[in-house]
């Protein structure tokens, strides 16, 4: 086999490129994994997973020339010293923003892997079936019996920690045994579970970090330090997870630093015959072949990967036939939502530092309900008790001052809510063709917005927090709404959604391209509705699926 030809050719190495990587070449493929940015690996280049606040310049902090340098990433908690180097550069990369967008990525290995939130959820069947009974955008291709033994495959993989509650809106998983709420979230839970008649429900938050060792990766240790890289392999990611496996076969090769700048198209077969690259460090241009490709690099770059290819045959990009690539981008909107403070308890503490909080399933519009909007929302937090950064020094002085410090405080607790956004056509991404990234390729134009169904339902997601804290006893109840744009939730779905009719969507149901059906998008540009839960675990599980179908069609000879 020449050194540019092989089985399959996985774009990105992310949560979905690192799962097709690694189904792909146990299946016997030979693969190669496209990564735009550098190697990141395992262990070796977690350089701040093991320092304290003190080993860093800034105390891990942000300087005037970051903020210079990040005019996005400056936005939130993404800008700091700790972990910059796992953030893209807004300067190299560059997007257009017709209307605020926050787009926080990840270049290199591992992509988002490294830095996600982990937690984990499924999609229900209300989920899939809810455009086609409201009449919003397309119908979802597939139902969750589609995908639920896809779940589970994934799950006991990635290591999901997690209780089964039973719940409709919610299915139950494959999990490792679930870590443990405190003392004051045990008490709020219990108040919420009686008062509303178990119509509503707090559980520990279902989450990709490991609470018994598997293969390969030790327990999560609760330092609370995922973002900066896990040594020990405590929670899912491409280098600790996925990479290993694919690289165990023999039949991964891994190209760091190359671009994929499109897919090579047949015209006459109508499929893809492989992808061209620029070499992110010399500007050099190669071609790799392969009979299936799967497009993995994250929402936006995938589909302006899509974008750039076959334009000799339609304007609009590989899979722009129907009108919808670039179409119906989603978010989840949050950063609102209540707190307050629980008397009592003050002889109990907390162990650790648990890396999950709790969660609130969606209780809004599960059955014939009416609010004045559609879909729902759920609530992520916890409960913990105050330090010494409760006191501002100026305040107060002396030695008992001090002491008292260094005592824990009063409990308090917060809830945030995550809400579902609509997939509107007029929300999208297009070419803008008259500015360039630092490679000389055009960048994305980004026009996009919350609409009234989003801005009606965060009236209640703060209401509801409020109401829920006060009748579990907690004081001074206040509610909060820090505001929001698209992007912020860094959850960005859809713009190359899956459908019944390629007149009306991108992908068919097994997440082929409609145009070339040797090409499979499964990362979130796929997604057709939103839901509120986090999103990952699907993706996962799309992309197991899909590198099912498509071993079983090159078999075939279908593909």
């Amino acid at each position: 086999m020449a050194d540019n030809i092989y089985d399959a050719i996985v774009i990105g190495s992310g949560i979905s490129g690192g799962w097709a990587a690694k189904e792909l070449t146990e299946k016997g493929l030979k693969t190669i994994m496209l990564e735009r940015g550098r190697n990141i690996e395992h262990i070796k280049d977690y350089v701040s997973a093991t320092k304290n606040p003190w080993d860093f310049p800034h105390r891990g902090g942000r300087t005037q020339e970051m903020i210079e340098n990040y005019p996005v990433l400056k936005r939130d908690y993404a800008l700091n010293e700790k972990n910059l180097d796992f953030w893209a550069s807004d300067k190299d990369s560059p997007y257009t923003e017709v209307k605020r967008f926050d787009w926080y990525r990840g270049y290199h290995v591992g992509g988002r892997s490294l830095m996600w939130g982990r937690q984990s959820y499924r999609l229900s069947e209300m989920d899939f079936e809810a455009n086609a009974k409201e009449g919003i955008a397309v119908d979802w291709p597939i139902r969750y019996k589609d995908l639920e033994k896809w779940y589970g495959h994934v799950e006991r993989f990635a290591g999901i920690s997690g209780s089964r509650d039973g719940l409709s809106q919610l299915p139950d998983g494959d999990f490792l045994p679930p870590m443990e709420m405190n003392v004051v979230e045990k008490a709020v839970a219990a108040r919420i579970k009686d008062h509303y008649k178990e119509s509503r429900h707090m559980l520990i938050g279902r989450a990709a970090n490991l609470t018994k060792a598997i293969p390969g990766r030790t327990n999560c240790q609760y330092r609370n330090k995922c973002w900066l890289g896990c040594p020990f392999g405590g929670y899912f990611s491409t280098q600790s997870s996925t990479l290993p496996a694919a690289v165990a076969t023999g039949n991964l090769t891994l190209r760091p630093f190359s671009i994929v700048t499109k897919i090579l198209y047949d015209k006459d077969t109508k499929k893809a015959t492989g992808v061209e690259v620029l070499d992110a460090e010399t500007n050099q241009t190669y071609e790799y072949f392969a009979k299936v490709i799967f497009l993995n690099a994250s929402t936006l770059n995938s589909t302006w990967v899509l974008m750039n290819s076959a334009t000799d045959v339609w304007e609009g990009g590989l899979g722009s036939s129907s009108g919808e690539l670039g179409h119906n981008l989603m978010d989840h909107h949050f950063r609102l939502g209540a707190s307050g403070r629980m008397e009592g308890f003050e002889d109990k503490y907390v162990f650790g530092r648990r890396p999950n909080g709790i969660y609130i399933p969606r209780f809004r519009n599960l059955g014939n309900e009416k609010r004045d909007y559609i879909r729902g929302f759920g609530y992520q937090g916890g409960a913990g008790r105050e330090g010494w950064g409760r006191n501002v020094a100026e305040l107060s002085i002396g030695g008992d001052f001090k002491d008292a410090l260094c005592e824990p405080g009063g409990w308090t607790m917060g809830i945030t809510a995550f809400g579902e956004t609509l997939p509107y056509h007029e929300n999208k991404v297009t070419l803008d063709k008259t500015k360039k990234d630092k490679w000389g390729l055009n960048i994305l134009s980004i026009d996009a917005e919350i609409k009234q169904n989003e801005i009606n339902m965060r009236k209640d997601m703060m209401a509801d927090g409020q109401e829920m804290l006060e009748m579990a006893g907690l004081k001074d109840v206040k509610t909060f709404d820090t505001g929001y744009t698209l992007g912020m939730g860094i959850h960005e779905m859809g713009t190359a959604r899956m459908g019944l009719d390629p007149k009306t969507s991108v992908l068919n149901k097994f997440n082929q391209v409609w145009d070339a059906t040797n090409v499979y998008v499964t990362d979130g540009s796929a997604m057709t509705s939103a839901a509120c839960q986090n999103p990952s675990l699907t993706y996962m599980a799309m992309t197991a699926r899909a590198v099912d179908h498509a071993f079983t069609e090159l078999k075939k000879g279908n593909i």
